[in-house]
């Protein structure tokens, strides 16, 4: 039985990866800021308190997780606010660099401790902060944010190779949640299944690669 982590758990993608990896007999731990009644009725692991953007949140989860082996630690958290140039607010865009591409490193790094060879990290990002995929424009501080959170998973690729520990980055797909204000194309069960099997199958040859969940290679 794995052990998964899964940040940003109480709605949406993370909420559903929570259910489909409990319901299959995974240990599940579900960090959120907040734990919802949907969230308490999977009946796994909740640690709440978890705010992705402060040290304080980030060491609660490692106090959680204790002395067991992270299996999988999937970075999940994220934060959208929709911008064009003329509505551009910079803490906005801030705001969302700590959530998308700060958070993953500052939880990757307070467990980093209890993760080891055959490990693995997702970080859920998205094809929005593809340079080489960006055709429409518009929603800086959520493209540039997911740019980094890009960056940083293929950083901590190269960073943990050494010690056997796979690092992906990976796109849900357009998904309908509170997020995207409920417009997209799947919910979020489909994007959940799509996001578990690519964890489930990818390993140290595909470290440090751009993965759709549907199950293709994305462009940086």
């Amino acid at each position: 039985m794995a052990l998964w982590i899964i940040t940003g758990a109480s709605r949406g993608i993370g909420l559903e990866m929570v259910r489909q990896l409990t319901a299959r007999g995974d240990d599940v731990i579900a960090a959120c800021r907040t734990r919802t009644e949907d969230l308490a009725a999977v009946g796994c692991e909740i640690v709440d308190g978890v705010d992705v953007t402060s040290d304080e949140g980030a060491a609660r989860l490692a106090q959680a997780v204790g002395d067991r082996t992270i299996d999988v630690l999937v970075n999940n958290a994220g934060l959208l606010i929709s911008d064009n140039l003329s509505s551009l607010d910079f803490d906005n865009a801030l705001a969302q660099y700590q959530v998308n591409a700060l958070g993953p490193l500052r939880i990757t790094r307070a467990v980093l401790d209890r993760l080891q060879e055959g490990s693995k990290i997702g970080i859920i990002t998205s094809r929005v902060g593809s340079l080489g995929d960006n055709s429409t424009g518009g929603n800086y501080g959520y493209r540039m944010s997911k740019a980094a959170a890009n960056m940083a998973a293929l950083n901590l690729s190269i960073e943990l190779r050494a010690r056997g520990i796979a690092v992906f980055a990976l796109h849900p797909g357009y998904v309908r949640t509170e997020m995207t204000r409920h417009h997209g194309n799947i919910d979020p069960d489909v994007a959940a299944r799509g996001l578990i099997m690519r964890l489930d199958e990818l390993g140290m040859d595909q470290s440090g690669t751009f993965w759709h969940a549907e199950g293709y290679p994305l462009p940086w």
